[in-house]
């Protein structure tokens, strides 16, 4: 399946121990955000009622009034399983190990939040200024935040490497005309732009990506550009020319192939820029709107609440260990796909 080539720079790979473990530890955070539901969420995992199962997790809306309740909006479930108790008919409620999503507010008749970290109540991390759980909303944060940076770096790529091989594999005229016009276009401030479209329209996740799409795409341009000039001097474009195969299929079926070195060295340090640039947009309130669930917005609650510190800790604390894993990554596969260790002098 790879060939042994690659089978010697993955074995490099998973020789770097920290890269390695850092690699498994966002793969368990990733699949973990993805199945959250399970794990950090006010909706029961399953509900046993008069010998009748209900798994409400993924469904539609149960109203309460199933369950023999008075009302008929969705059940709540913390109270659903406390009646149950008291009745002691055998009816049950299993509910997630954090039983309040990232958009609740619970909140006390004798108290304002925010509230400490309990272990009785169920807030591991404590609550936010909104009575809002902060390890639900760190959790559904880092999942809007990875997909963010994914499909960004996905989209950065796709614009990037194939402008950028073009440049390089075309030379001439059509390398000065766009070397020109990625001078200007990067002299515009990204900031300036966000703000000024946050001000005219209320910024959505795919509105954010597209503009940052926009002025992404710059620097690994200039990097697969440098690469194709390279690459398209080597015996196997001309051969593929002396074949007769087109210039598209010379530049995305040979050049690209042989510079994915270079693309997957600089994938890791552009999934953690995403990940700090929404970050850094939402506590600026340029970003996401609220009450989506954000790492920037936590922030800027504990900065505006020294006093409360599991509301800054626990962000702090959460980009610290993901931007170190994801920069060990990086380094791993950096030195792992480095072609200088792979290279054969004849």
């Amino acid at each position: 399946m790879f060939t042994i080539l690659t089978q010697k720079k993955i074995r490099r790979f998973i020789s770097i121990r920290r890269g390695y473990y850092s690699l498994i530890l966002i793969t368990g955070l990733i699949v973990f955000a993805l199945l959250a539901e399970l794990f950090v969420n006010n909706r029961a995992i399953a509900v046993r009622y008069n010998g009748n199962w209900y798994f409400p997790t993924y469904g539609q809306m149960i109203p309460g009034s199933v369950f023999g309740l008075d009302y008929d909006y969705e059940t709540n479930y913390r109270d659903l399983g406390r009646k149950f108790e008291e009745a002691g008919k055998g009816d049950w409620v299993l509910l997630p190990p954090a039983p309040f999503n990232a958009y609740e507010n619970d909140l006390r008749p004798d108290a304002y939040p925010p509230f400490q970290p309990s272990l009785s109540e169920r807030h591991f991390l404590g609550t936010d200024i909104a009575g809002r759980d902060i390890l639900a909303r760190l959790v559904y944060g880092f999942r809007i935040a990875i997909l963010f940076s994914l499909a960004l770096t996905a989209m950065n790529y796709m614009v990037g490497i194939s402008l950028g091989c073009m440049m390089g594999y075309w030379g001439g005229w059509f390398d000065l005309l766009f070397q020109r016009m990625i001078e200007i276009w990067s002299n515009i401030p990204l900031l300036y732009v966000i703000i000024i479209l946050s001000s005219l329209i209320v910024p959505s996740f795919f509105m954010l990506m597209v503009i940052m799409t926009l002025f992404g795409w710059v620097g690994i341009t200039w990097v697969m550009r440098t690469a194709a000039y390279r690459e398209k001097a080597r015996e196997y474009v001309w051969a593929a020319r002396a074949l007769g195969a087109s210039n598209f299929r010379i530049i995305f079926r040979h050049i690209i192939p042989n510079t994915l070195s270079v693309i997957i060295t600089f994938a890791p340090f552009s999934i953690s820029g995403g990940i700090v640039a929404l970050t850094s947009l939402d506590y600026l309130g340029f970003g996401l709107p609220p009450p989506t669930p954000s790492w920037g917005e936590l922030l800027q609650q504990g900065w505006q609440n020294m006093d409360s510190w599991w509301i800054v800790g626990s962000v702090v604390l959460s980009m610290i260990v993901t931007l170190t894993a994801v920069t060990f990554i990086g380094e791993a596969v950096r030195e792992a796909f480095d072609p200088r260790r792979h290279t054969v002098y004849e």
